[in-house]
């Protein structure tokens, strides 16, 4: 049984990595974002040419959302966790961190910038995590079809319109009792106004509940 002192996610090693990436997040995100979402490629533009523009911005959860992520993926026991929206591997490593201390599992990420990849990759393997993680590169709509089993929890952080199309590409993997968690839901909230209403209305299957951590994550358990 892990404790405080002994959980993966605070060993030195997972935390110099996590500091290392919030802290770039924290100091270069913003100005990074701003100046791609003026350029008017950025508005007509196609999810590849997007998806290069924003190759040096993190997209990473906050610190507590990173927290909150771990906590609940130990919370559920989960094993097999789907992220959709990998970027440079921050909740990747959180997620990983707390399935080592799950006593095992795979958290099989998608992206669809393959430089993301690469450095995603290579910040799992500086954290010891590898063997904890998946990451598969295209379009999360095709790399997403076959998850190899159940799904215990899964993870929405890539392109916000894809939101419901993933959450429907895997509804027939997700057990009832398997979490669904959507961030960006308080920053975006036009643009994710469909899935909300999808995940909200309790004839589609879930109950969900906005909790006001780092953009706003929408918890949606199956029923």
């Amino acid at each position: 049984m892990s404790n405080l002192t002994t959980s993966m996610v605070w060993q030195p090693r997972v935390r110099s990595v996590l500091d290392r990436l919030h802290t770039l997040a924290d100091a270069h995100d913003d100005d990074l974002a701003e100046r791609i979402h003026g350029d008017p490629v950025w508005r007509s533009g196609t999810s590849e040419q997007r998806a290069t523009m924003a190759q040096d911005v993190l997209l990473a959860v906050s610190r507590d959302a990173g927290r909150l992520l771990y906590a609940i993926t130990r919370s559920v026991a989960a094993k097999r966790i789907v992220e959709f929206g990998t970027s440079f591997g921050v909740s990747t490593i959180y997620f990983a961190a707390a399935l080592h201390d799950n006593g095992g599992g795979v958290v099989i990420g998608s992206e669809l910038a393959s430089s993301k990849v690469t450095k995603a990759q290579g910040n799992l393997a500086e954290a010891g995590l590898s063997e904890f993680a998946e990451i598969r590169a295209g379009d999360a709509t095709q790399t997403l079809q076959d998850t190899g089993g159940v799904i215990d929890l899964l993870f929405l952080d890539g392109w916000k319109d894809l939101y419901l199309d993933v959450l429907l590409l895997a509804s027939t993997s997700l057990r009832p009792g398997s979490v669904v968690l959507a961030d960006d839901v308080s920053l975006f909230p036009d643009r994710l106004a469909q899935y909300l209403r999808y995940v909200r209305d309790p004839t589609n299957g879930f109950v969900s509940v906005l909790i006001p951590v780092g953009d706003g994550i929408e918890y949606s358990v199956r029923l």
